[in-house]
Parts: C-alpha cells; sequence; structure tokens
C-alpha cells in the first residue's frame, strides 16, 4: 500500500447539540510514566502521549462563565498525571482503563475515549499504543 493509498483514522465526531453533548478534550498531553513488560522499561521511566475525549452531558446547565458548571481539563491533565505516577504498569491498556475510569467518576461524563501512546519504544514508528472507548453506565 502507497502513503497515497493509507487512510487516516479520523475521530468522529462527539459534540452533538441534538442529544445536549459537550465534547471536552486534551491532546496530547505528554510525560514520563513507569511502563512495560520488558526489563529495561522497568529500570526507566518513558514518554507517554495521553489523549482524552469526552462527551459531556449538558442538561440544559447554564454555564454562566462558571468554572463549577464545567468540566475541568486542568483537573483532568493532573489527574492523568497522578496516575501516570502511580507506580509501574506493565500494559497501556491498564492505563487506558485507570484513565478512562477517573474521566467516568463525573456523572455529567457521558463517555469517553482515550489513547495512550508509548513515545520511544520502537525505532521506525513515531507512538504504538492502544485507543479504548468506554460509556458511564451511572448515566
Amino acid at each position: 500500500m502507497t502513503a497515497t493509498n493509507i487512510k487516516r483514522i479520523q475521530p468522529r465526531t462527539i459534540a452533538n447539540a441534538a442529544d445536549s453533548i459537550r465534547h471536552v478534550f486534551i491532546r496530547n498531553l505528554v510525560m514520563p510514566c513507569s511502563i512495560g513488560i520488558h526489563n529495561h522499561e522497568k529500570a526507566q521511566e518513558q514518554r507517554v502521549r495521553i489523549n482524552l475525549d469526552l462527551a459531556v452531558f449538558e442538561d440544559g446547565a447554564v454555564i454562566d462563565d462558571d468554572i463549577t458548571n464545567v468540566i475541568c481539563y486542568e483537573k483532568l491533565a493532573s489527574g492523568a498525571e497522578e496516575i501516570a505516577k502511580r507506580g509501574h504498569v506493565n500494559l497501556v491498556e491498564t492505563l487506558a482503563e485507570n484513565l478512562a475510569d477517573m474521566c467516568l467518576k463525573d456523572r455529567l461524563v457521558r463517555s469517553v475515549r482515550v489513547r495512550v501512546e508509548k513515545l520511544d519504544i520502537m525505532d521506525h514508528a513515531e507512538s504504538v499504543g492502544v485507543e479504548i472507548e468506554r460509556h458511564n453506565s451511572k448515566v
């Protein structure tokens, strides 16, 4: 397959006025993390890139220019950093599930898509990783 034939994967649209859904996101959050199954990965942290996409239910709420009326992406970013610093995890899938669980604790979050990429693991690839989508069972 040539480069011109490769289709780029695009995330589907999350924001939806008909369903009162707002799209809250964090793009390309890069941080050190102790992750991996190999001994050399356990010996030193490596960079991971995290992307979060949240479908947030608006429910006719008035924002009123008040941070308490919205999902705070600053809290999401610091929560992601806290999870990454908890200690060693073997799998990117585990890190992604932990991040999804954090996001879904807020009852306004209908669903979350989490992408976790290891950036320095393969010589001929920009990154390797996983993307998951989870829905809030509390809604």
